[in-house]
């Protein structure tokens, strides 16, 4: 890393280095693929059990309240010990809105079994035209007593089809701009009128899930912040989200697979100018690590949505895409190759990854709406004709 650790630091990152080796599950090193929650839930409990789970959240709630430096530490031996991917809505999203801007009663009833891995959240936010254009939603919810009735369609939701909760946004009033009228609701996957189907993405996977809701009934209890006045609640979940999204996670994971490949590909098969652009990656994601570490800092001494990340996501997406870009590279012809090969405990994946990365330039608002905010709200540009 780029700033110097501390002896305490050294000392947790050969705790972590040591409890992955001997614990992570052979059978689930370095996927590709997110494990189905038979599969993948089970560690996710284990790092519950040893208080990794959520190093991001205070002590306060059960979390590790650990420092950004020990954040990547955990993020980086991680990707190298290639543990299984885990659902995040609820550690990354939900779990630190709740700690925020929920009542005691929300958070006494949800935090807990986000922690222990007994409940998994998804995003209700994206539906068909309504992607990045969020305002422009149209999934509805009238208040009859103490309930709202849902009615609308979902779409791209990560992990839709397996989850036990989702976060919302509903159009309860259509009276003044776009972003009014919108509510911030926790939805019981469980309650009648739900349907899911899942969506098999470029890559092959099933990550992600459309929702069908057909009056399905919410209690009140269930709005977090106030009726109509949930796009506040909705665009801290954004930053939060483009926080962790900007994260070196996804990176440190590329650059796995670029030093296994860099490692069992023929010398004289990998040009010079391809090397010297593989040591060049190496530096741009110690760059991301450096510019995580201060956003994460800041954030830590900021109201919650304060701190501007839309530049760390594109840092990150790009960084991510760059890598994968080399694997290919490096791969030569073998990169036509769909399948993965194991070569020992390495994966030489030239597809996988590749193809499921290109969610990253979309999901958690696409990179051209992160260069307009950036444009708009960083640099002062004028906005663009027709745009708020």
């Amino acid at each position: 890393m780029l700033r110097p650790e501390s002896a305490a630091d050294a000392d947790f990152r050969a705790e972590v280095r040591g409890w992955l080796e001997a614990h992570t599950p052979a059978a689930l090193r370095h996927k590709t693929f997110r494990p189905l929650p038979v599969d993948g839930m089970p560690w996710y409990r284990a790092l519950s059990q040893r208080g990794w789970i959520a190093p991001h959240w205070p002590r306060s709630h059960g979390g590790m309240g650990a420092s950004p430096v020990r954040q990547v530490i955990l993020m980086e031996e991680m990707a190298r010990a290639g543990t299984p991917d885990i659902p995040t809505q609820g550690l990354n999203h939900i779990g630190p809105l709740l700690i925020a801007r929920g009542t005691p009663a929300q958070q006494q009833r949800h935090l807990p079994p986000i922690l222990a891995g007994d409940a998994i959240w998804c995003q209700g936010y994206s539906e068909p035209d309504s992607g990045s254009d969020l305002a422009s939603l149209r999934t509805r919810a009238e208040v009859r007593g103490d309930t709202l009735v849902v009615n609308g369609h979902k779409i791209w939701t990560t992990w839709g089809h397996h989850a036990d909760w989702m976060f919302a946004l509903v159009r309860t009033s259509g009276a003044g701009k776009p972003q009014h009228g919108i509510t911030f609701v926790l939805i019981d996957m469980a309650t009648a009128g739900i349907r899911r189907r899942p969506i098999r993405t470029i890559a092959g996977d099933e990550e992600f899930a459309e929702v069908f809701l057909d009056d399905v009934h919410v209690p009140l209890e269930n709005v977090v912040g106030e009726i109509d006045r949930g796009w506040q609640v909705a665009t801290a979940v954004l930053s939060e989200e483009r926080l962790r999204i900007g994260s070196p996670a996804q990176a440190l994971r590329a650059r796995e697979r670029l030093r296994m490949m860099l490692r069992h590909a023929p010398a004289r098969s990998v040009r010079e100018s391809v090397r010297e652009a593989a040591a060049l990656a190496e530096v741009e994601v110690e760059t991301l690590v450096a510019a995580y570490l201060d956003a994460a800092e800041a954030a830590e001494d900021a109201p919650a949505g304060a701190v501007d990340s839309s530049y760390l996501k594109l840092l990150a997406t790009e960084t991510v895409h760059h890598l994968l870009d080399l694997v290919r590279e490096v791969a030569g012809p073998a990169a036509a190759l769909r399948e993965p090969v194991r070569a020992g405990d390495d994966l030489l994946d030239t597809s996988e990854m590749f193809l499921q990365a290109r969610r990253l330039g979309i999901y958690g608002g696409s990179s051209e709406v992160q260069r307009n905010i950036i444009a708009t709200r960083v640099l002062g540009l004028p906005a663009a004709a027709g745009k708020p």
